[in-house]
């Protein structure tokens, strides 16, 4: 099979925070659209992994998209090591993504940073014949998203069309995030906090206005990205 775009997250709603309004985009465009999860969120705070693991299930029924897989490469301890590098690359090597949207280089999480480095090596690995089994693929791009830690964005997404299916996804996290008029007699956390779901949202109409849209979401390239034609960049609406 062959994925368009593969998302991949080191814990259960990072992806759906980060980038769910760009996931849902795409699978209302008849784009492939995959979620790998590397952990089942074991060490958090809150929830379980089994719960983590549906409600992961109902984000991504909630997104479209097409495929969704799970790792346990050590929540709290990301293990990054050959052995884990063979999972995610035998996972690039079935799926065959020409995107892949992973974490940035740096970020609040640990685990984070150290999925970056795992996801940049496997995507490079996959593509070398003499590296593990299977046929070799190697992504066209990796993208970075934006979790906690701000970048400056090498581009922005309007995701202002699917800011609802973005919303139902991170309904779904009842464990996680803060949900209007629900309690759960669980620690607090900074994530569970209304502030922070209230940021979610804050952030999007940041990088929304720098667009001139009501919502975006934020990426990275390492390198340079390639245009055909510099107009598509001009912006529309007001300057």
């Amino acid at each position: 099979m062959s994925l368009d775009v593969l998302a991949i997250s080191t814990h259960p709603d990072d992806v759906e925070i980060a980038c769910g309004g760009t996931l849902a985009l795409l699978t209302a465009r008849g784009r492939q659209v995959g979620i790998l999860h590397l952990t089942c969120g074991e060490a958090g705070t809150r929830g379980t992994p089994e719960e983590r693991r549906l409600e992961a299930e109902t984000a991504a029924t909630a997104l479209g998209v097409s495929e969704l897989g799970f790792l346990d490469l050590g929540d709290g301890q990301l293990r990054t090591g050959t052995a884990e590098e063979e999972l995610l690359i035998a996972r690039l090597r079935h799926w065959r993504p020409r995107l892949v949207l992973g974490p940035a280089p740096r970020d609040r999480h640990p685990d984070h940073g150290r999925a970056h480095r795992l996801v940049e090596d496997a995507c490079f690995y996959s593509g070398l014949a003499r590296r593990g089994s299977g046929e070799p693929h190697r992504p066209a791009a990796v993208f970075s998203y934006m979790q906690h830690d701000p970048f400056e964005p090498s581009f922005i997404v309007d995701v202002t069309s699917v800011w609802e299916r973005k919303l139902e996804a991170l309904a779904a996290y009842e464990s996680q995030l803060h949900q209007q008029g629900s309690e759960r007699d669980e620690p607090p956390t900074k994530v569970a906090s209304p502030e922070y779901r209230s940021a979610i949202e804050g952030r999007a109409r940041h990088y929304g206005q720098l667009i001139n849209v009501a919502f975006g979401e934020p990426f990275g390239s390492r390198l340079p990205l390639s245009v055909a034609d510099p107009l598509e960049l001009v912006p529309g609406g007001l300057s």
